[in-house]
Order: C-alpha cells, then structure tokens, then sequence
C-alpha cells in the first residue's frame, strides 16, 4: 500500500531529476507511481521501465545531432532503396547489403563508389552517412569546396588548419562527394588532398569517395602528377570499389 510518506520521498526525486534533464525518467516514475501496482513491480523491472524511455530519448537526440553535424539533416535517401532495378546495378553483386552493417566503419575501410553523372552515386554515399549516423561520427561533404576550404584556411592560419584538420581525422566516416569533378591545378590543394586521405589512413578512420572518374584516369585530374595521383589513388581505392551501372539514360 503506498503511503503518505512514500509519495513524499517520490515527488522530490521526480523534481530533481526534471531539474538534471532528465525528463524522461521522471514522467515514467511519476507515470508507474500512480498505478495501482507501483509497489509489486519487480526492482529490475522498474529500472528497465525508468531508464528505456531516457535512453532512446538520448539515442534519438545523439542521432539527430549527427545528422546535423553530418549536414545530412533531412536528407531523405535510404540504403533499403539501394537495390538493382530497371534503371542501375550495383556491382559486385551484394555489395550495398554488405557495407549496410557498418563493419567497414569500425575497421576502418575505405570505399570509392563509381559511376556515371546522376547514376546513383550521391545517394548511395548520403543513405550510408545517414544509417551510420546510428553509431558513428559522420560528415558529408564537396569535395572541391572542402580542399578549397582547407587550402586557403591553411595558407592563412596553420594553428586552425591543423585544428580543423585534427578533427577531420578523428571522424568515423568522411564523405567526399564528386571527387576529382574538375582538375586540381594547385599544388597546395593536391598536397592538402593526399594528406587529409594519409592521416584518416593512419588512424584506420574511414573515408568514401564518389568520382565519376576511374581511378585510372585521376592523374591527368591531378597536375598529371604521377606520383601524387598514385598515392591518392591508393588510398581511396584500398578496400572496396562499388561500381554503379546505368541500364538506361537518365
């Protein structure tokens, strides 16, 4: 039977965990306080029914964040839409239910997705930024605006270069879309490139990359830099090659 006392010693507890942010858990033990059967429920149960709901709540805030912070946000592509149809075929066969794990994220794989202009290559690379914002640290960027970026922050202010670029390393997922869309013709960007792509690589941190390039042809993209173009190419091509064939024009 729950007393006077009893709600004395609840109300106070449900306050201060309003006060700690922890709305969730407060509602649900006020909730159960006031059923008939607060006092018959199992110690184990309770806690399993007071800390579920703050949990998702803090998965969901986690996830919406990184979505946020992956420049992701709304984006509406899923890898569930990622299948061979009448319009393109993911090669080799069975590819996009593989990566879908993530398991390439947590041993720190590289991927280069491949494909003609508009055959699917954005939405691939977004739809895996979005299923791995769940569990991992994720950006999404333009290439070129973001070796740009890079560049000039790092003839400017080497300290803020390095801190951004620390950052950039620390990612799990790095995604760099429409790479090598047009010729690097700056050393300093090409020597900002390889070195972005070298130190992920150390760190075993994963980076995607989306060309409509094959990777045989990126030297004449890069300075026709053969060396520069090798290492680069190494790099983004180590682990997986996802090829995305068009069936029909688009």
């Amino acid at each position: 039977m729950k007393t006077t006392t009893t709600a004395q010693a609840i109300d106070p507890i449900v306050d201060e965990l309003m006060t700690i942010g922890m709305k969730k858990t407060a509602e649900t033990l006020d909730e159960l306080y006031n059923t008939p059967a607060f006092l018959e429920i199992d110690r184990v149960e309770l806690l399993t029914r007071l800390i579920e709901p703050e949990y998702h709540a803090f998965i969901n805030r986690r996830y919406t964040s990184r979505l946020k912070f992956a420049h992701l946000s709304g984006c509406p592509q899923e890898l569930s839409s990622c299948v061979d149809s009448a319009d393109r075929v993911y090669v080799p066969e069975g590819v996009v239910k593989t990566l879908s794990t993530g398991n390439y994220i947590r041993n720190g794989m590289n991927i280069c997705i491949l494909g003609a202009s508009n055959s699917g290559k954005t939405y691939l690379s977004k739809a895996m930024g979005i299923a791995a914002c769940t569990d991992f640290t994720v950006e999404y960027y333009c290439t070129e605006e973001l070796i740009e970026q890079l560049s000039d922050i790092k003839e400017q202010d080497l300290a803020k270069y390095n801190k951004r670029k620390k950052h950039l390393c620390k990612l799990d997922l790095l995604i760099l879309d429409d790479f090598l869309l047009h010729s690097i013709t700056d050393e300093r960007q090409v020597k900002v490139l390889h070195e972005l792509l070298n130190k992920r690589a150390e760190a075993l941190k994963s980076t995607i990359v989306c060309s409509q390039r094959l990777p045989q042809n990126w030297k004449v993209m890069i300075l026709n830099d053969e060396i520069a173009a090798d290492a680069i190419e190494k790099r983004a091509t180590k682990h997986y090659i996802v090829m995305i064939e068009s069936k029909k024009d688009e």
